[in-house]
């Protein structure tokens, strides 16, 4: 086996046996074969599996994840998140430049001048030229210093938050390679979380690079709504999309945001308040101390435990924005597992998103008729169908939503959330078993996807082997503070992780 391989199989089976790579077990298995070994995983067997005391269950999976994940390597050596390799080098070679010597890869959504971008879909393909032009947000970070290696896969028409794509395959997840990699930014998060690059460029607008961010267990960020150019980006609600990106470092995070960000610079690094939305985090399946404690304890060790505060979301939210009454249907009030008025958000959220996706790219879906995988179809179809019934409504909301999370935060406040209701869904999962999970997703995403604030979602470790994470809001226009917060905090969340 290659020596890739065999990195592959030691991250993979440590992440799945343990929450930390420095337990007894990880220790022991990583000293255990050399480069020309071959790795049979269950030949680990009993020391490894005594050593960090899992069950029978737990380690025949962790044996057939690595087992899987290193046959697909053999199949898909970049995991399947590259649509197409080439190389873009940067303005200048200058090893001044804040990304010098770094590789990004770039969503199919992003024009590149001299390729076709391919939004997901073949048809979409088929029926569009090569573009003319690079979008400005590359641009920006090939100015910068970095190199582009190339456009990597997304969910069709970025209409999906699952990562899975009929056409083109499913990236494979490198923190949990049986579970979806999150989309429609999947490529780029899979290409950072596998180490292909350094750091990608998606697209967000109802939650494409925070939630692939949280499956694949790295750093990713969605600024304010307006404050990076969306200009060579295809459009799919105007209202909500926004230019994120990936890394699996918080200083290249912040650097690459500097460079993309049209705001001033901003010194602060320490947050006045830090409001834990308690309301939110019981939405999630993870247990509250692998999440929301891990914030307290490192925030408390940084910061001091008083800039703590603790509220309930939905209740400030349902008092301070009464334009939201419009969409507090019947059905969403008798939701017993969804909090009521952040459901009442995603529903304003997705109309709008759906009548502006029509007036983007109802008439090419109507005229070319393009195939759509299973699932999508559905969704789209019914947003070519939609109307613009209560979009003067979802305005009021917006306005009022925006004042109230800002006079709540004041200069330098924070806002932690689960970014996601629970661990990654596992592949090919039917769709119809993920509408509870999706609900509570959406209810969560929509809060900065209305307020159009910044949010960074961080991952926490591994829980069952499975990726976790948490995510910062700020208001608008705070993101080059957020960065800083997250530079600040980082090490530490990942300390009291290990100490778990």
């Amino acid at each position: 086996m290659t020596h890739q391989f065999y990195e592959l199989a030691i991250t993979l089976c440590c992440s799945v046996l343990s929450d930390s790579n420095q337990s007894p077990a990880c220790q022991w298995i990583k000293g255990w074969p050399t480069e020309n070994d071959q790795i049979v995983l269950w030949k680990i067997g009993r020391p490894a599996k005594a050593a960090c005391q899992i069950d029978r269950e737990s380690w025949d999976r962790a044996q057939s994840l690595t087992v899987r994940a290193v046959t697909d390597m053999a199949i898909s050596p970049d995991y399947g998140a590259f649509m197409e390799k080439f190389v873009l080098k940067p303005s200048s070679s200058s090893d001044q430049l804040p990304l010098h010597s770094l590789t990004f890869a770039v969503k199919d959504i992003f024009d590149v001048d001299g390729y076709v971008t391919g939004f997901g879909n073949p048809d979409w393909a088929r029926t569009h030229s090569a573009a003319t032009a690079t979008a400005p947000a590359v641009l920006a970070v090939l100015r910068g210093g970095a190199t582009c290696v190339g456009k990597v896969i997304m969910d069709e028409m970025a209409y999906s938050i699952n990562g899975e794509n009929a056409h083109y395959g499913t990236p494979t997840n490198p923190s949990a390679p049986d579970r979806v990699p999150g989309g429609s930014s999947s490529g780029s998060a899979v290409a950072v979380g596998a180490k292909l690059v350094d750091f990608s460029l998606g697209s967000d607008t109802g939650g494409s690079v925070r939630v692939p961010a949280s499956y694949c267990g790295i750093l990713g960020f969605r600024p304010s709504h307006g404050v990076v150019s969306v200009s060579g980006v295809i459009p799919m609600a105007q209202s909500f999309d926004t230019v994120g990106w990936f890394s699996r470092n918080p200083v290249i995070l912040k650097h690459v945001g500097r460079l993309l960000l049209q705001l001033p610079d901003v010194d602060r690094t320490k947050p006045n308040q830090i409001f834990i939305a308690e309301d939110c985090f019981q939405l999630s399946s993870i247990p509250k101390k692998r999440v929301s404690q891990v914030l307290v304890k490192s925030v408390e060790k940084l910061f001091g435990g008083d800039i703590v505060k603790h509220v309930n979301l939905g209740d400030y939210v349902e008092d301070k924005v009464p334009s939201l009454r419009h969409f507090m249907s019947k059905e969403i009030k008798e939701q017993e597992y969804n909090i009521a008025p952040l459901a009442a958000l995603s529903s304003a959220m997705r109309m709008l998103q759906r009548y502006e996706f029509k007036t983007n790219h109802g008439e090419w879906v109507t005229t070319v008729k393009p195939d759509f995988g299973p699932g999508l179809k559905e969704r789209i179809w019914e947003a070519v169908r939609s109307t613009e019934e209560n979009i003067d409504a979802f305005q009021s909301v917006r306005t009022e939503l925006r004042a109230a999370l800002t006079n709540l935060l004041e200069e330098f406040g924070i806002i932690a959330i689960p970014t996601v209701p629970g661990v990654p869904p596992k592949l090919n999962t039917d769709p119809t078993t993920l509408e509870i999970f999706r609900a509570k997703a959406f209810s969560l995403l929509s809060i900065t996807g209305v307020s159009g604030f910044c949010q960074v979602s961080i991952p926490l470790g591994m829980h069952d082997g499975l990726p976790v994470s948490i995510s910062l809001l700020a208001k608008h226009g705070s993101d080059v503070f957020l960065l800083n917060v997250v530079e600040t905090l980082y090490d530490t969340l990942q300390e009291e992780v290990c100490n778990i």
